[in-house]
C-alpha cells in the first residue's frame, strides 16, 4: 500500500523503543547495543530517533525542551560530519543507511518502513516546489539514485544504482533502473533488505 498519510511520528517512549528496535533489525545487528568503537551509522540512527522523540514530545516539559535542543544540535553536527542530510520525521521505522556520506533528503519527502538507502542518493523536490517523493514500504535505493518530484512509489520496489526516478511507480515488487527509470525486472526489493526483518 502506498503510504498516504503523514509519517507516523515517534510520539511516546513505546514508539521510540519500537523504532530503535526496527532500525537495529534493518541494519542486521544481532547484538542489542552499538559497540564502543564502530557502529557509527547505527549510533547516527539512534541519535536521529532521539532527536525525533524529543522534537515531537517536548511541548511544555522543561527538561524535554532542553533535550530537544541538545539532541537536535548533536544530530545537526553529525549530519554535517557524515554528509547525511536527513530531516526529522521523514523515515518510518526500519531505516538502514548502508554507508556514511552524501545522502540528501527533502524535508517534505515521506519514506515508508524498512528502507535501505545507499550512498549518493537524493530524494528531493524540483524547482523550489514543496511536493517531494512519497515512497512505500520495503524500498531499496541503490548507490547514486535520484528520486525527484511530486511522485509516489509502490511497496517492495528496488531502485537500481544511478537510476533517475521522475515518474510514479505504481507496480509493486519490481526493480527499476536507468535514466529515466523504468521497470527492468520482476525482482522485488526483499533480497536487498535485512533477513532479520519480518517482511
Amino acid at each position: 500500500m502506498i503510504w498516504r498519510e503523514y509519517i507516523k511520528m515517534i510520539k511516546s517512549t513505546e514508539d521510540y523503543r519500537y523504532y530503535i528496535e526496527q532500525d537495529r533489525l534493518a541494519l542486521g545487528k544481532e547484538y542489542k547495543r552499538p559497540k564502543l568503537i564502530g557502529d557509527e551509522i547505527w549510533k547516527f540512527e539512534i541519535l536521529l530517533r532521539k532527536a525525533e522523540f524529543y522534537n515531537n514530545t517536548s511541548q511544555k516539559n522543561i527538561l524535554k525542551v532542553f533535550l530537544k535542543f541538545y539532541y537536535g544540535y548533536r544530530y545537526y553536527r553529525k549530519r554535517i560530519k557524515f554528509g547525511i542530510s536527513i530531516p526529522l520525521n521523514t523515515f518510518r521505522e526500519g531505516l538502514s543507511i548502508a554507508h556514511i556520506g552524501n545522502i540528501v533528503v527533502n524535508g517534505n519527502a515521506r519514506i515508508g518502513k524498512n528502507c535501505r538507502i545507499q550512498e549518493g542518493v537524493t530524494i528531493g523536490a524540483t524547482n523550489g516546489m514543496k511536493e517531494a517523493p512519497v515512497l512505500g514500504d520495503n524500498i531499496y535505493i541503490g548507490s547514486g539514485a535520484k528520486i525527484i518530484g511530486n511522485i509516489k512509489l509502490a511497496d517492495d520496489v528496488a531502485i537500481g544504482a544511478n537510476a533517475c526516478v521522475v515518474k510514479d511507480v505504481k507496480e509493486k515488487a519490481i526493480t527499476i533502473g536507468g535514466v529515466p527509470a523504468k521497470k527492468i525486472s520482476e525482482n522485488s526489493s526483499h533480497s536487498n533488505l535485512s533477513s532479520m526483518l519480518k517482511l
